[in-house]
Formats: C-alpha cells, structure tokens, sequence
C-alpha cells in the first residue's frame, strides 16, 4: 500500500470545499468566509469578488468556461459570466435541506446532492448512531446545460463527492452516510442509470474524492485525518494522512500528481462557523488526474 505524509501549503480557511484543478489554479469554495478563492502551485491565494454572497459549496465550469457554484443555504446553482452572477437553477424542491456538492461535465451537464436534512442538528440532538441506523436519503439533481432539470435520481444516503471516468460513460458518486461509493452509467444527455455499488468502505465516511488515471479514486474520510486510494471493488490501496479531518481533495499540478486536500478539525458548523483553523494540505502521488472534475 503506498503511504504519504501531507504538508500544509496553506491555512487560515475557515472551511474549504469543492477542490478543482482549473486553468493553472487550485479553485475552492470557502463556507464560512463566504467567498471562492484560487491558489498557485506555491499558496498565494486570490479571491474571486462579488461571485459568492451566500455560502458556495460545489464548483464547476461549463464549456464556455463560465463559472457555476452551488450556493448552499438557499438552494440554487449560480452562474459566473464575465465578472456577473445570476440564477442558473433553482434545485430547492429537490433538496429538503441544504444543497452541497456539484460536479460538471465536459459536455456541460451538472449534478448536484444536497445535504436533505439539518445534519449538524441531527448529529447534536440525536446522536451518529441513530443516523447510522437508519440514514435519511436524498436525491441528486441532473441538470443540463442551460440549468433545466434532466432528472431527479432519488434515495441516495448524503451523495457526496463525485467522479466523472474520462470516457464520459461512468459517473461514481460518495454517498456518505452510507460508507460506499456507487456508480451510474451516463446516457448521451446526461442521464443516469443502472445504479450499483461502486466499493463499499468500512468505517470511511466518503467526502470530495478524485479519479485518477488508473482508474482509482481517491477521497477524503470525513472521520479521519487522511484520504485513501480506492480500487472499484473496495479495496484500498493508498493512505495520505493529513495535520486535521480532510473534506475534500483534488489531483493537481503541473503533472497533476499533487493531490491537494481540504482540512479542518471538524464540519460541525456550531464550532468552527467564526474560526479559521481549516487548511490546505499537499501529498505528490505517483498517478496522475483523469476525468472529471
């Protein structure tokens, strides 16, 4: 099994999500400072202005290369076109709670989870083992490319993070509450079918994961400090262990073989929502990027 120790490139995010290699530049959103941000190969950050009032959470560029995100509180997917935002969708009917992760095709189709109940709430007034027993679902939104909803793909148990094979045909997806990754087959406009389990994984909270060219996936375990490499089947075949719980992660870099994770001692908004003790935490692998996002 292939074992890396991250370093911290940067910190002093409050909590960042929906990593994305594009253009030279790590992309990521910021929950809690509310706001999309870009950093170069050694750290230095820039903020990309009056694009995000709410909170943003998944992100991803349609062919035209203009910006989406998932604006989180209020349900909707924005739309960044020369400096200007607008509506792109509005998903809230089909979320039941917050929405959360996004991911964009090369043809321009986006798919969208959502939390699809309070889980912060749930976990403090309730209890994890309750929420194990029997996990609330939710659905994942298929839209096109002009933001009309394609379809609504229900019962997923908190889908998550999201991969897209570079053929375009396969799209695997976290579903976290649920520890296993499932995986759909992609129609030619974006529609999902044949559900199946992808890999089942024992006592690994699945969060923002990438796909790699070997056709392996690595995602960040929202339960611990590190993420692991996944083989199709379950088995795992690689350990990036990280200062604090990783979120999310993505492959980029030059070569595409750093693999960048999101950190943060924890995703519980009740105790880190006015701290900014989240980083950004970098490993170099030895298998490049592939697919989407």
């Amino acid at each position: 099994m292939e074992q890396y120790e991250a370093r911290v490139l940067r910190d002093g995010l409050a909590f960042g999500e929906g990593p994305r290699w594009h253009d030279g530049r790590l992309w990521f959103s910021d929950f809690y400072r509310h706001a999309i941000f870009s950093i170069d190969e050694d750290g230095t950050e820039e903020r990309l202005e009056h694009a995000a009032p709410t909170q943003p959470s998944g992100l991803g560029w349609l062919p035209d290369g203009d910006l989406l995100f998932v604006s989180m509180t209020d349900q909707r997917v924005l739309r960044v076109h020369e400096g200007t935002t607008s509506l792109f969708a509005d998903v809230a009917p089909y979320c039941g709670f917050w929405a959360n992760e996004m991911i964009t095709s090369g043809t321009g189709v986006s798919y969208v989870g959502s939390f699809g109940f309070d889980l912060d709430v749930f976990l403090r007034d309730v209890g994890a083992e309750a929420l194990l027993a029997d996990p609330p679902t939710t659905n994942l939104v298929v839209l096109g490319p002009e933001g009309d909803v394609r379809q609504v793909v229900p019962d997923l148990a908190f889908p998550n993070g999201t991969v897209i094979t570079p053929d375009g045909t396969t799209l695997v997806i976290g579903e976290t509450i649920a520890s296993r990754l499932s995986a759909f087959d992609v129609a030619a406009d974006g529609t999902l079918s044949n559900r199946r389990v992808w890999a089942p994984l024992d006592f690994v909270a699945t969060d923002g994961m990438c796909l790699d060219a070997d056709g392996q996936i690595w995602l960040a375990n929202a339960l611990a400090p590190q993420c692991v490499r996944v083989r199709e089947g379950g088995e795992v075949t690689g350990v990036v262990t990280t200062s604090q719980n990783a979120f999310a992660c993505m492959l980029g870099g030059a070569a595409r073989t750093t693999l960048y994770v999101m950190c943060a001692p924890t995703s519980d908004r009740f105790q880190i929502e006015d701290a900014t003790a989240g980083t950004i935490e970098v490993a170099q692998v030895a298998v490049p990027a592939a697919g989407w996002p």
